[in-house]
């Protein structure tokens, strides 16, 4: 694996330490800025909503621009964004601290994502992917649970000031580690990587991602809360818990990241299945300690295990715009997380307890799971067709650029999962094209 997608990933760890540590600071943000903690939870949703809007704007603003300079740019703006949260007067400046470095951190995500897969080929994409995403499980291992201390110990504003400071050294390592990508022979154009949109898997996996992202953040933005309310620990527990957690998002990551190249649908079913059991029984033993930090633990592995799976299938559905595939995937995640808070503290809302946002999560893991049925179906019918194509002489093979029909070796080692993944593999070049159009 090249070093610049380690980079990547270091970089990723500042940028997911501040979109997640809220749910470890939420009672204290609160009661600082005299809001009510769903109404703090909602400084979780506007990262989120941040995250929808400027991934795919930044992915068109900067889809001809260098990336290494657009990545640069981008952590220098999030750190700023830290800054100014960790210096809010009121709910409103940090509201919006916490939007404009949400979208900077969804242009890194988008353009990270891009330059990641762009680096190694097709059949080492979702390893790839998961080096990017191991840096988000090191900080909810590290990150967030320091971050809850930093907030217990020292006040909710440190958090925000130590987030600036791991962005400074992200910038640093970006900056001089980063290779300079040449810009493609041919530019980019708009027009041409909007067609991904007209691909029917395109909206069903933007819609697996948002309903398995809102369902494991529908309670995990909630989780601190549920830990000293409903299970009766002390506040102290709440960044051993959120550690935890991260620590198995670390082992989910590592293990889906292995096997999803070749066991793509095996994973998402496997993996949204068990967060569906997860919740279910979040909601029902919530009120015990130790089931409380176990659950929470096995959320970890479970939400994790799935998200190398999850980028990989936009990029194999999308590979002809790998720019917007990252940009959709990032948006797809946060579509998730921005409704899932909501939903979250809709329910708490309503009178039916700190427990009731795992059941709701629950809800939308099993929609996310029909979704993934749906998907597979597609995938199946599409590749059956494109077999029997393939019995055409290859000078009247009227296959796209996902054709299958060549490219027996690459076809076989993913054919259980993964066929449309390995179809792009079909052009000897075609990961030098990546590249450019990565670029």
């Amino acid at each position: 694996m090249p070093l610049a997608v380690y980079v990547l990933g270091l970089s990723v760890f500042a940028l997911g330490t501040s979109e997640f540590m809220l749910s470890g600071l939420l009672p204290a943000v609160a009661d600082d800025m005299n809001v009510s903690i769903p109404r703090a939870g909602l400084l979780i949703s506007a990262f989120a909503v941040g995250m929808v809007v400027g991934a795919p704007l930044l992915a068109v603003a900067t889809l001809r621009l260098p990336r290494r300079t657009t990545l640069i740019s981008l952590i220098a703006v999030f750190g700023v964004g830290q800054i100014a949260g960790a210096l809010a007067p009121n709910y409103a400046v940090l509201f919006a601290s916490r939007v404009v470095s949400a979208l900077a951190c969804a242009g890194f995500w988008a353009v990270g994502a891009a330059v990641a897969i762009a680096m190694v080929p097709v059949t080492a994409r979702a390893r790839a992917l998961a080096v990017m995403i191991g840096g988000l499980s090191i900080a909810n291992v590290l990150g967030v649970p320091a971050g809850a201390f930093l907030g217990e110990s020292l006040g909710w504003r440190s958090a925000f000031w130590a987030v600036g400071a791991a962005s400074a050294v992200a910038l640093v390592g970006v900056a001089t580690l980063i290779p300079r990508i040449p810009l493609p022979d041919e530019k980019p154009q708009l027009r041409r990587e909007l067609q991904i949109y007209r691909d029917r898997q395109v909206w069903l996996s933007i819609s697996l991602i948002a309903f398995a992202a809102g369902g494991v953040f529908c309670a995990f933005s909630y989780l601190a809360p549920l830990l000293t309310d409903v299970s009766g620990l002390d506040d102290s527990w709440v960044p051993v818990v959120l550690g935890l957690f991260g620590v198995g998002a670390l082992i989910g990551t590592m293990i889906g990241g292995r096997i999803a190249d070749a066991h793509l649908f095996g994973v998402l079913l496997s993996g949204i299945a068990a967060s569906s059991v997860l919740l279910v029984a979040l909601a029902l033993l919530g009120q015990y300690a130790v089931a409380a930090v176990t659950l929470a633990f096995l959320l970890g592995v479970s939400a994790f295990y799935t998200a190398p799976a999850l980028n990989a299938r936009m990029f194999n559905v999308a590979g002809k715009a790998p720019t917007l595939a990252g940009a959709t995937t990032t948006a797809a995640f946060n579509l998730g997380n921005t409704g899932g808070p909501w939903i979250g503290g809709a329910v708490i809302d309503a009178g039916l307890g700190f427990a009731s946002p795992a059941w709701a999560g629950a809800a939308l893991t099993v929609t996310a799971g029909a979704v993934t049925a749906v998907s597979l179906r597609l995938h199946r019918r599409t590749a059956a067709s494109r077999v029997v194509t393939a019995g055409a002489p290859a000078s009247t093979c009227a296959c796209a650029s996902t054709c299958a029909c060549a490219s027996t070796s690459a076809a076989t080692a993913t054919a259980t999962a993964t066929a449309t993944a390995t179809a792009t593999a079909t052009a000897p070049n075609e990961p030098i094209n990546q590249s450019r159009s990565a670029n």
